[in-house]
Protein backbone atom coordinates (compact mmCIF):
# COMPACT_ATOMS: atom_id res chain seq x y z
CA UNK A 1 0.00 0.00 0.00
CA UNK A 2 1.17 3.38 -1.12
CA UNK A 3 2.58 5.70 1.61
CA UNK A 4 -0.28 8.74 1.71
CA UNK A 5 2.50 11.06 3.24
CA UNK A 6 5.35 9.65 1.24
CA UNK A 7 6.85 13.18 -0.59
CA UNK A 8 5.69 14.53 -4.12
CA UNK A 9 7.63 16.01 -6.57
CA UNK A 10 6.61 20.01 -6.86
CA UNK A 11 5.59 21.46 -10.39
CA UNK A 12 7.88 23.49 -12.07
CA UNK A 13 7.51 26.63 -12.42
CA UNK A 14 8.88 27.00 -15.69
CA UNK A 15 8.44 23.48 -17.86
CA UNK A 16 8.16 24.45 -21.31
CA UNK A 17 11.58 25.80 -21.21
CA UNK A 18 14.48 23.16 -21.44
CA UNK A 19 16.67 22.92 -18.69
CA UNK A 20 20.64 22.79 -18.92
CA UNK A 21 21.26 19.15 -16.99
CA UNK A 22 24.57 19.03 -15.02
CA UNK A 23 25.12 18.14 -11.90
CA UNK A 24 26.33 20.42 -8.99
CA UNK A 25 28.72 19.88 -6.37
CA UNK A 26 31.32 17.95 -8.41
CA UNK A 27 33.70 19.47 -5.72
CA UNK A 28 32.78 21.67 -2.37
CA UNK A 29 34.74 24.56 -4.23
CA UNK A 30 31.80 24.58 -6.75
CA UNK A 31 29.18 25.39 -4.05
CA UNK A 32 29.55 28.72 -1.86
CA UNK A 33 26.99 29.95 0.42
CA UNK A 34 27.78 33.60 2.27
CA UNK A 35 24.94 34.52 5.10
CA UNK A 36 23.29 38.13 4.54
CA UNK A 37 23.39 39.44 8.18
CA UNK A 38 20.38 41.15 9.55
CA UNK A 39 22.56 43.28 10.79
CA UNK A 40 26.21 44.33 11.62
CA UNK A 41 27.81 44.32 14.69
CA UNK A 42 27.76 47.52 17.14
CA UNK A 43 30.95 47.36 18.17
CA UNK A 44 30.83 46.66 21.55
CA UNK A 45 28.97 44.60 23.88
CA UNK A 46 29.34 41.44 25.77
CA UNK A 47 29.03 39.16 22.56
CA UNK A 48 32.17 38.43 20.16
CA UNK A 49 30.54 37.89 16.89
CA UNK A 50 33.25 36.04 14.71
CA UNK A 51 32.65 35.76 10.38
CA UNK A 52 33.69 32.31 9.60
CA UNK A 53 34.37 30.17 6.74
CA UNK A 54 34.01 26.67 6.37
CA UNK A 55 34.36 23.61 3.80
CA UNK A 56 33.67 20.16 4.64
CA UNK A 57 32.56 20.87 8.22
CA UNK A 58 29.22 21.10 9.67
CA UNK A 59 28.07 24.63 11.64
CA UNK A 60 27.33 22.56 14.82
CA UNK A 61 31.31 21.09 14.39
CA UNK A 62 32.58 24.26 14.10
CA UNK A 63 30.63 25.93 17.26
CA UNK A 64 31.96 23.02 19.12
CA UNK A 65 35.37 23.88 18.47
CA UNK A 66 35.07 27.67 18.68
CA UNK A 67 33.90 26.96 22.28
CA UNK A 68 36.82 24.82 23.04
CA UNK A 69 39.31 27.45 21.23
CA UNK A 70 38.18 30.28 23.70
CA UNK A 71 36.52 28.36 26.80
CA UNK A 72 33.30 28.58 26.57
CA UNK A 73 30.47 26.01 26.81
CA UNK A 74 28.79 24.80 23.41
CA UNK A 75 25.51 26.04 24.25
CA UNK A 76 26.78 29.50 24.59
CA UNK A 77 27.69 29.62 20.84
CA UNK A 78 25.45 31.42 18.63
CA UNK A 79 24.64 30.98 15.02
CA UNK A 80 21.30 32.43 12.60
CA UNK A 81 21.39 29.30 10.93
CA UNK A 82 22.80 25.77 9.98
CA UNK A 83 25.13 25.81 6.63
CA UNK A 84 25.72 22.58 4.76
CA UNK A 85 29.11 20.33 4.91
CA UNK A 86 29.81 19.72 1.44
CA UNK A 87 29.96 23.45 0.14
CA UNK A 88 32.19 26.36 1.35
CA UNK A 89 30.25 28.27 3.63
CA UNK A 90 30.45 31.98 5.26
CA UNK A 91 28.62 32.49 8.30
CA UNK A 92 29.11 34.14 11.69
CA UNK A 93 29.50 32.89 15.72
CA UNK A 94 28.79 34.89 18.67
CA UNK A 95 30.71 33.62 21.81
CA UNK A 96 30.03 35.59 25.01
CA UNK A 97 32.75 38.02 26.39
CA UNK A 98 34.04 36.85 29.25
CA UNK A 99 35.03 39.06 32.24
CA UNK A 100 38.01 39.64 32.37
CA UNK A 101 38.62 39.07 28.27
CA UNK A 102 40.66 42.25 27.08
CA UNK A 103 42.41 40.17 24.89
CA UNK A 104 39.60 37.73 23.83
CA UNK A 105 38.64 39.69 20.81
CA UNK A 106 42.46 39.59 19.17
CA UNK A 107 42.48 36.19 20.06
CA UNK A 108 39.45 35.23 18.53
CA UNK A 109 40.18 36.88 15.49
CA UNK A 110 43.24 34.52 14.53
CA UNK A 111 41.47 31.27 14.98
CA UNK A 112 41.46 28.63 12.29
CA UNK A 113 40.63 24.66 12.33
CA UNK A 114 40.54 21.81 10.67
CA UNK A 115 38.66 22.89 7.76
CA UNK A 116 37.45 26.75 9.10
CA UNK A 117 39.23 29.64 9.70
CA UNK A 118 38.37 32.99 11.28
CA UNK A 119 37.64 35.82 8.56
CA UNK A 120 36.90 38.83 11.14
CA UNK A 121 35.86 39.47 14.86
CA UNK A 122 33.55 42.31 15.62
CA UNK A 123 31.65 42.94 19.43
CA UNK A 124 28.08 42.94 19.56
CA UNK A 125 25.49 43.08 22.37
CA UNK A 126 23.90 39.92 22.01
CA UNK A 127 23.99 36.31 20.99
CA UNK A 128 23.32 35.35 17.94
CA UNK A 129 20.08 33.44 17.39
CA UNK A 130 18.14 31.11 15.04
CA UNK A 131 16.78 33.06 12.03
CA UNK A 132 19.49 36.45 12.74
CA UNK A 133 19.71 36.21 9.00
CA UNK A 134 18.28 38.48 5.87
CA UNK A 135 19.17 35.74 3.56
CA UNK A 136 21.97 33.91 1.76
CA UNK A 137 24.43 34.36 -1.32
CA UNK A 138 25.08 31.84 -3.54
CA UNK A 139 27.58 31.02 -6.09
CA UNK A 140 27.21 27.37 -7.68
CA UNK A 141 28.95 26.03 -10.79
CA UNK A 142 27.07 23.61 -12.80
CA UNK A 143 29.13 20.96 -14.47
CA UNK A 144 28.86 18.78 -17.40
CA UNK A 145 25.83 20.69 -18.89
CA UNK A 146 24.57 20.51 -22.50
CA UNK A 147 26.11 22.58 -25.69
CA UNK A 148 23.64 25.36 -26.02
CA UNK A 149 22.97 25.62 -21.41
CA UNK A 150 23.81 29.22 -21.37
CA UNK A 151 20.77 30.09 -24.08
CA UNK A 152 18.45 27.94 -22.16
CA UNK A 153 19.69 28.96 -18.49
CA UNK A 154 19.15 32.88 -19.66
CA UNK A 155 15.81 31.87 -20.78
CA UNK A 156 15.42 30.49 -17.37
CA UNK A 157 16.14 33.17 -15.26
CA UNK A 158 14.48 35.72 -16.87
CA UNK A 159 11.35 34.01 -15.87
CA UNK A 160 12.44 33.58 -12.15
CA UNK A 161 13.46 37.46 -12.26
CA UNK A 162 9.80 38.09 -13.36
CA UNK A 163 7.91 35.85 -11.32
CA UNK A 164 10.44 34.52 -8.56
CA UNK A 165 10.62 30.59 -7.53
CA UNK A 166 8.37 28.27 -6.10
CA UNK A 167 9.45 28.35 -2.44
CA UNK A 168 9.47 24.41 -1.57
CA UNK A 169 11.18 21.92 0.74
CA UNK A 170 13.70 20.04 -0.85
CA UNK A 171 14.38 15.90 -0.60
CA UNK A 172 16.64 16.41 3.04
CA UNK A 173 13.69 17.47 4.81
CA UNK A 174 12.01 14.40 4.34
CA UNK A 175 15.04 11.55 5.27
CA UNK A 176 16.85 9.51 3.37
CA UNK A 177 14.24 7.27 3.18
CA UNK A 178 11.28 9.61 2.74
CA UNK A 179 9.56 8.55 5.62
CA UNK A 180 9.96 11.74 8.43
CA UNK A 181 6.36 13.09 7.41
CA UNK A 182 4.90 9.87 7.57
CA UNK A 183 6.39 9.24 11.13
CA UNK A 184 5.53 13.04 12.17
CA UNK A 185 1.60 11.95 11.29
CA UNK A 186 1.95 8.89 13.52
CA UNK A 187 2.95 10.80 16.35
CA UNK A 188 0.16 13.11 16.37
CA UNK A 189 -2.35 9.85 16.33
CA UNK A 190 -0.22 8.64 19.10
CA UNK A 191 0.81 5.18 16.83
CA UNK A 192 4.30 6.45 17.58
CA UNK A 193 6.63 9.00 19.98
CA UNK A 194 9.94 9.19 19.59
CA UNK A 195 11.97 10.14 22.97
CA UNK A 196 14.69 11.93 21.72
CA UNK A 197 12.81 15.50 21.26
CA UNK A 198 14.82 16.75 18.03
CA UNK A 199 13.86 13.33 16.32
CA UNK A 200 10.17 14.38 17.29
CA UNK A 201 10.45 17.80 16.28
CA UNK A 202 11.98 16.38 12.93
CA UNK A 203 9.40 14.21 11.98
CA UNK A 204 6.88 16.97 12.86
CA UNK A 205 8.36 19.98 10.60
CA UNK A 206 8.94 16.95 8.12
CA UNK A 207 5.09 16.67 8.12
CA UNK A 208 4.08 20.35 8.04
CA UNK A 209 6.79 21.07 5.51
CA UNK A 210 5.13 17.84 3.10
CA UNK A 211 1.75 19.74 3.33
CA UNK A 212 3.02 23.03 2.56
CA UNK A 213 4.40 21.28 -0.43
CA UNK A 214 0.99 19.91 -1.47
CA UNK A 215 -0.56 23.31 -1.00
CA UNK A 216 2.26 24.87 -3.44
CA UNK A 217 1.82 21.99 -5.76
CA UNK A 218 -1.99 22.61 -6.29
CA UNK A 219 -1.48 26.21 -6.54
CA UNK A 220 0.92 25.39 -9.30
CA UNK A 221 -1.16 23.02 -11.14
CA UNK A 222 -4.18 25.65 -10.85
CA UNK A 223 -2.38 28.29 -12.09
CA UNK A 224 -2.95 30.40 -9.02
CA UNK A 225 1.37 30.87 -8.62
CA UNK A 226 1.12 34.99 -8.90
CA UNK A 227 -2.64 35.12 -7.91
CA UNK A 228 -4.44 35.72 -5.02
CA UNK A 229 -7.81 33.91 -4.62
CA UNK A 230 -10.54 34.58 -2.06
CA UNK A 231 -9.48 34.15 1.87
CA UNK A 232 -6.32 33.88 0.51
CA UNK A 233 -3.33 34.80 3.73
CA UNK A 234 -1.35 36.71 2.41
CA UNK A 235 2.44 38.22 3.14
CA UNK A 236 4.16 41.35 3.05
CA UNK A 237 7.80 41.37 1.16
CA UNK A 238 8.60 44.75 3.54
CA UNK A 239 7.36 43.91 7.18
CA UNK A 240 6.36 39.87 6.90
CA UNK A 241 2.80 40.87 8.06
CA UNK A 242 -0.22 39.20 7.43
CA UNK A 243 -3.22 39.68 6.51
CA UNK A 244 -6.50 37.44 4.59
CA UNK A 245 -7.46 38.63 0.86
CA UNK A 246 -11.41 40.04 0.56
CA UNK A 247 -10.62 41.95 -2.67
CA UNK A 248 -8.72 39.00 -5.07
CA UNK A 249 -8.46 41.25 -7.91
CA UNK A 250 -6.62 43.98 -5.87
CA UNK A 251 -4.50 41.58 -4.14
CA UNK A 252 -3.36 40.10 -7.57
CA UNK A 253 -2.26 42.95 -8.83
CA UNK A 254 0.19 43.99 -5.61
CA UNK A 255 1.19 40.15 -5.86
CA UNK A 256 2.38 40.64 -9.65
CA UNK A 257 4.07 43.91 -8.52
CA UNK A 258 6.07 42.14 -5.58
CA UNK A 259 4.69 43.43 -2.47
CA UNK A 260 2.51 41.04 -1.30
CA UNK A 261 2.92 36.96 -2.14
CA UNK A 262 -0.06 34.13 -1.18
CA UNK A 263 1.44 32.25 1.59
CA UNK A 264 0.44 28.51 2.17
CA UNK A 265 0.18 26.64 5.42
CA UNK A 266 2.69 24.80 8.08
CA UNK A 267 -0.52 23.78 9.81
CA UNK A 268 -0.75 23.76 13.63
CA UNK A 269 -3.22 24.43 16.05
CA UNK A 270 -2.46 28.32 15.79
CA UNK A 271 -2.16 28.65 12.73
CA UNK A 272 -3.60 32.65 10.95
CA UNK A 273 -6.34 31.19 9.35
CA UNK A 274 -7.33 30.90 6.00
CA UNK A 275 -11.07 31.72 4.53
CA UNK A 276 -13.57 30.86 2.29
CA UNK A 277 -11.85 29.64 -1.07
CA UNK A 278 -8.33 29.22 0.23
CA UNK A 279 -9.40 27.80 3.04
CA UNK A 280 -11.08 24.89 1.64
CA UNK A 281 -8.35 24.20 -1.12
CA UNK A 282 -6.19 23.77 2.75
CA UNK A 283 -8.48 21.52 3.85
CA UNK A 284 -8.45 19.47 0.78
CA UNK A 285 -4.82 18.63 1.18
CA UNK A 286 -5.02 17.60 4.18
CA UNK A 287 -8.17 15.05 3.71
CA UNK A 288 -6.57 13.79 1.16
CA UNK A 289 -3.37 13.07 3.18
CA UNK A 290 -5.45 11.56 6.07
CA UNK A 291 -4.32 14.44 8.43
CA UNK A 292 -6.87 15.40 11.16
CA UNK A 293 -6.49 18.75 11.82
CA UNK A 294 -8.08 18.14 15.52
CA UNK A 295 -4.63 15.97 15.74
CA UNK A 296 -2.35 19.00 15.83
CA UNK A 297 -2.93 19.99 19.57
CA UNK A 298 -0.66 16.85 20.19
CA UNK A 299 2.42 18.31 19.10
CA UNK A 300 2.26 20.94 21.51
CA UNK A 301 4.57 24.29 21.08
CA UNK A 302 6.28 22.10 18.16
CA UNK A 303 3.56 22.03 15.94
CA UNK A 304 1.78 26.09 16.61
CA UNK A 305 2.07 26.65 12.66
CA UNK A 306 3.17 29.08 11.08
CA UNK A 307 2.70 30.75 6.83
CA UNK A 308 5.25 30.49 4.27
CA UNK A 309 5.51 32.16 1.15
CA UNK A 310 4.50 30.05 -1.80
CA UNK A 311 7.45 32.02 -3.96
CA UNK A 312 10.41 33.88 -3.10
CA UNK A 313 12.03 36.62 -5.09
CA UNK A 314 15.64 35.61 -6.80
CA UNK A 315 17.52 38.75 -6.05
CA UNK A 316 20.80 39.11 -8.06
CA UNK A 317 20.81 36.07 -10.50
CA UNK A 318 23.24 35.53 -13.06
CA UNK A 319 24.19 33.13 -15.33
CA UNK A 320 27.36 32.85 -17.03
CA UNK A 321 29.74 30.49 -18.62
CA UNK A 322 32.10 29.05 -16.41
CA UNK A 323 34.15 26.91 -18.88
CA UNK A 324 32.99 24.70 -21.71
CA UNK A 325 30.19 22.40 -20.61
CA UNK A 326 29.42 24.55 -16.96
CA UNK A 327 27.79 27.58 -15.92
CA UNK A 328 28.63 29.78 -13.13
CA UNK A 329 24.69 30.59 -11.27
CA UNK A 330 25.39 33.83 -8.42
CA UNK A 331 21.78 34.69 -6.84
CA UNK A 332 20.15 35.76 -3.49
CA UNK A 333 17.71 34.25 -1.39
CA UNK A 334 15.39 35.52 1.76
CA UNK A 335 16.37 32.87 4.62
CA UNK A 336 14.53 29.46 4.59
CA UNK A 337 14.42 29.04 1.12
CA UNK A 338 16.52 26.91 -0.18
CA UNK A 339 18.72 26.72 -3.36
CA UNK A 340 17.23 23.87 -4.94
CA UNK A 341 14.27 26.18 -5.72
CA UNK A 342 16.51 27.75 -8.68
CA UNK A 343 18.40 24.86 -9.43
CA UNK A 344 15.78 22.37 -10.47
CA UNK A 345 14.02 25.12 -12.79
CA UNK A 346 17.30 25.59 -14.56
CA UNK A 347 18.90 22.00 -15.02
CA UNK A 348 15.28 20.31 -14.89
CA UNK A 349 17.32 17.10 -13.80
CA UNK A 350 16.90 18.10 -10.35
CA UNK A 351 19.47 17.73 -7.72
CA UNK A 352 18.89 17.05 -4.42
CA UNK A 353 17.30 19.63 -1.78
CA UNK A 354 20.07 21.51 -0.69
CA UNK A 355 19.19 22.62 3.01
CA UNK A 356 20.98 26.11 3.05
Amino acid sequence: MTDPLAPREVPLLTPDLLGTSGSVRVSEQDFRVEELPLYQPGGEGGHLYLLVEKAGRTTPEVARELGEALSVRERDVGYAGLKDKRAVTVQRFSVPVPPRGADFARRGATLSGSGWRVLSAALHGNKLRPGHLRGNRFRIVVRGTLPDALERAERICAELRSRGAPNLYGAQRFGQRGDNAALGAAILRRDAGPRDRFLRRLALSALQAELFNRCLSARLRDGLFERAIAGDVLRKRETGGLFVSDDPAADTARVRAGEVDPAGPLPGHSLFAARTDALAREEAVLAEAGVDPRSFAVGGGEMEGARRPYRVPVEDLRVAPEEPFALLLEFALPRGSYAACVLREVMKEGPPGEED
